[in-house]
């Protein structure tokens, strides 16, 4: 894991996370980290505005959308929560979103910064549940849980090797 005392939270920009998650180019989505700890990750975007924003479909930036926001938080949470001495890092899959609730239709419109929370519910060795928030202004826009499967491709060779 990242040692919290010596990371600067103002480093934990755009270009941090484009080196820490799979996303490249505009579609990693996310501006920068506020603040994080062991159970909670929140996060600043300013993307939704775009024009560019690969996830946009007929002119506009639909609130389901959202949902891609968060998963970049919760994989940002993973990269700085992950062992330091770690050779190759785990890659978590998104696996299901329940209970969401839309309280918006759209992002795009959206004037100021989405600010998303992704907070840990429960984690085990493969398996990890976020609660997930996004709002703009205290406004909430998108909220639900998402499940993440941790080293996927090992599961399945495992599981593969029972059968």
């Amino acid at each position: 894991m990242l040692d919290k005392a010596r990371l600067d939270h103002t480093h934990l920009n755009h270009a941090w996370i484009a080196v820490h998650i799979p996303h490249q180019g505009n579609m990693c989505l996310l501006d920068k980290v506020e603040t994080w700890d062991q159970e909670k990750i929140v996060c600043r975007a300013s993307s939704h505005h775009a024009i560019d924003n690969p996830l946009r479909a007929h002119d506009q930036l639909g609130i389901a959308c959202g949902i891609e926001y968060a998963a970049q938080a919760m994989a940002v949470h993973g990269a700085l929560l992950a062992p330091a001495d770690s050779a190759k890092p785990r890659v978590g899959y998104l696996v299901s979103v329940r209970g969401v609730t839309m309280a918006a239709t759209r992002l795009d419109d959206i004037q100021a910064d989405l600010l998303i929370i992704a907070s840990c519910i429960m984690s085990s060795e493969n398996n990890i549940l976020y609660q997930f928030r996004i709002s703009a202004d205290d406004k909430l826009l998108l909220e639900g849980r998402a499940a993440v499967v941790l080293n996927a491709d090992a599961l399945a060779l495992n599981l593969g090797n029972n059968a």
